[in-house]
């Protein structure tokens, strides 16, 4: 059984994305970070488990499209919300520059789509 649950706050549920296959790419990607970049990924979940809001841009942002970024310097970790208080994680990588990658982008948004496709199946969660 796959462990969904990155943290549980009181104002939301941060969740790992899983395809089709049972991969999560997103936790894969958190999982090869350094335990101090790991702290600041969970840091930001629990304040936004927890408080339900990140202000500080520089951390959280709006990416449009409906994906937001978590920014543990110099990671990026792109997510969306989901009814039900979710925040999924979707996927991760390595910031090299200024813009969010297009590729990146376009892979959140066709993964939140098949997520929210496979919920609406009963097919996501075992």
């Amino acid at each position: 059984m796959n462990e969904y649950v990155a943290y549980a706050g009181e104002q939301f549920t941060i969740e790992w994305y899983f395809d089709e296959n049972d991969v999560s790419e997103s936790l894969e990607y958190f999982l090869s970070m350094s335990p101090t970049q790991q702290r600041k990924v969970l840091m930001l979940f629990k304040r936004i488990g927890d408080f339900g809001r990140i202000s500080d841009m520089t951390k959280f942002r709006n990416e449009g499209d409906g994906i937001y970024a978590f920014k543990p310097q110099p990671d990026r970790l792109l997510s969306f919300f989901y009814v039900g208080k979710k925040v999924i994680v979707t996927n991760g990588f390595l910031k090299k520059s200024q813009k969010l990658p297009k590729r990146e982008k376009d892979k959140a948004i066709k993964l939140m789509a098949s997520y929210d496709e496979r919920v609406k199946k009963g097919e996501y969660y075992a």
